[in-house]
């Protein structure tokens, strides 16, 4: 298996909180919840603009997830990185 297969069984062995489970993924604005936690950010270079990506830690279920705020793509969004 690859890599990105691995990571992909991975996540979806990951028991989610019911919070976390009704997030809407990538889905840019789609709200997070309360218990979600804010850590650090950076900006990435997507075509020929910036954009930013922030960590997010959940503190009932310990998910780590990253938030994609680019205003020029609507599938950005939530996305789920590991525990």
């Amino acid at each position: 298996m690859t890599e990105d297969q691995n990571r992909k069984n991975e996540l979806k062995k990951m028991a989610l909180c019911d919070s976390c489970a009704g997030i809407q993924r990538n889905w840019r604005r789609a709200p997070g919840h309360p218990e979600l936690v804010q850590g650090d950010n950076r900006q990435e270079k997507r075509g020929n603009h910036l954009v930013t990506i922030t960590k997010y830690r959940c503190d009932r279920c310990g998910t780590a997830w990253e938030y994609e705020n680019d205003k020029a793509n609507l599938h950005a969004g939530w996305s789920v990185v590991g525990r």
